[in-house]
């Protein structure tokens, strides 16, 4: 006599082990948190701070905040010093410039990483600066 077992397929949770219904619930928020209006909504709605997979991407678009603020800032002072250096070697400061506007695009290009992953429902560290994510206590 044979037996039929019945195979049911196991319910694949993200990464962090939060719960299916609060990865759905904080996903759109969690995605906007690479362009700050997600970090906005995470502070202002109650029910997002009690969400973890928001708070993880909350905390990965902060650490990416500050980077681009201080990537800016030292493009902005590197490109000053470079334009005065385009008067004397105009190749070299063109391609200096050049330069600078490449490293300008590592925020986005993170950006665009972390939203992906939001949406596909994974908490997973952003390449380079996720790390200091669990460094902010919010």
């Amino acid at each position: 006599m044979s037996k039929h077992v019945k195979v049911v397929p196991h319910e694949i949770k993200p990464s962090g082990g939060s719960s299916g219904g609060n990865v759905d619930n904080g996903k759109i928020c969690a995605a906007l948190a690479y362009i700050l209006i997600g970090i906005i909504w995470f502070f202002v709605d109650e029910n997002m701070k009690k969400n973890a997979f928001a708070k993880f991407h909350v905390k990965q678009g902060l650490v990416l905040l500050v980077l681009s603020i201080g990537l800016w800032i030292v493009m902005a002072i590197l490109g000053a010093i470079f334009s005065i250096l385009f008067f004397f070697a105009p190749m070299l400061g063109f391609g200096l410039m050049r330069l600078i506007s490449l490293i300008g695009l590592i925020p986005l290009v993170l950006c665009i990483i972390g939203i992906v992953y939001a949406l596909q429902g994974k908490e997973k560290q952003l390449p380079i600066v996720g790390q200091y994510a669990d460094k902010f206590n919010i």
